[in-house]
């Protein structure tokens, strides 16, 4: 039997977004009872008040991924029977067999779609989002659901001040699917990573797995540990790196886009790129100072919150852009 090549000459579009973030808070002043810190101290170097946390009895990666998920099929009006793949992307997957996604494909009845997890931390929800394009643009797949979601107060010292101020719990989710209209979707993307900065940003399981510098003393494994000097120093020259790269990729001005879809890490990281490459404030989406640092989850939460609102002109590209441990960095220029 001779098979048939896979349609090319095809676009993708996102039918349905969808986000869950857990009731439970964690203020600044929640966090000043419990580390040497203050709501001052807090807001003048991330942005951030407070962040949603969830209630480890009954919440956690898989409940919000899953109903992230089911959100954004029940938006696009859609069974979860009609995707061809579910992508999870997270660092705290509760368990590694089996992966969040398939479990989330049980649940919802999407047998017998493939399913897989991913980890590329906090740039995970773009990844998903490019692989998903790029599946379904090359016709390997006609429908794909992708989550992006981490569970960090499972993962956090809360005696640690370096990352206990910055992290909260979300995931976001959304359902791409073709279009006949080929100019519809990602019309550039990137996915980078350099895994010699690793020890910037990494959670040790084991004694051996402790970078050099760090000592077993003082330490609690499985929790996240963070060089703050170093990642604020790659996130800042990567994060106005990937805006202006893709934008010249694009043949875009700053203007040109409709809005900025970016990874929630820390308001003053945002603002620079905004100041530095000159982007139209109103359209820079910003949500940290509600839900901090949600990893994976961020991107994701952001797109949600802004179709949900009608924050976006798709009349206008839009920019996504994300970087995290690895260490990663990504974009995509996507085309509504």
């Amino acid at each position: 039997m001779k098979i048939p090549p896979p349609p090319v000459h095809r676009g993708v579009r996102i039918a349905g977004t969808g986000s869950y973030v857990p009731e439970g808070l964690l203020t600044n002043d929640d966090l000043a009872r419990m580390v040497d810190t203050s709501d001052e101290w807090i807001q003048q170097r991330t942005g951030i008040r407070r962040r949603h946390i969830c209630d480890p009895t009954t919440e956690g990666t898989l409940v919000m991924s899953r109903e992230a998920l089911r959100r954004a099929l029940d938006q696009a009006g859609l069974e979860a029977s009609s995707l061809d793949m579910i992508i999870v992307a997270t660092v705290t997957m509760e368990m590694t067999c089996p992966s969040t996604a398939a479990r989330i494909a049980g649940e919802l009845g999407a047998t017998p779609a493939a399913a897989f997890d991913i980890t590329a931390a906090c740039c995970g929800f773009l990844y998903a989002l490019n692989l998903a394009d790029t599946l379904v643009r090359s016709g390997r797949a006609d429908r794909v659901g992708i989550v992006g979601c981490d569970w960090m107060s499972s993962i956090i010292d809360y005696d640690d001040r370096s990352c206990s101020i910055l992290f909260g719990d979300a995931a976001g989710a959304a359902v791409l699917e073709a279009t006949d209209d080929p100019s519809k979707g990602c019309i550039h993307q990137t996915m980078h990573a350099d895994g010699r900065g690793w020890p910037a940003l990494y959670i040790p399981r084991r004694d051996r797995d402790l970078a050099d510098g760090d000592t077993v003393e003082g330490i609690r494994l499985g929790c996240l540990r963070m060089n703050g000097r170093e990642v604020y120093k790659f996130a800042v020259n990567q994060f106005q790196n990937s805006i202006s790269g893709a934008l010249e990729a694009a043949e875009l001005t700053p203007d040109e886009v409709g809005s900025y879809i970016c990874h929630q890490s820390n308001l003053r990281i945002i603002e620079s790129a905004v100041e530095k490459l000159g982007l139209p404030r109103e359209k820079v989406y910003v949500n940290i100072d509600e839900y901090g640092n949600s990893s994976a989850g961020s991107v994701g939460l952001c797109l949600d919150q802004m179709r949900t609102k009608g924050l976006i002109d798709e009349s206008k590209p839009s920019l996504l852009v994300a970087f995290g441990g690895g260490m990663t960095w990504s974009s995509c220029v996507w085309n509504w």
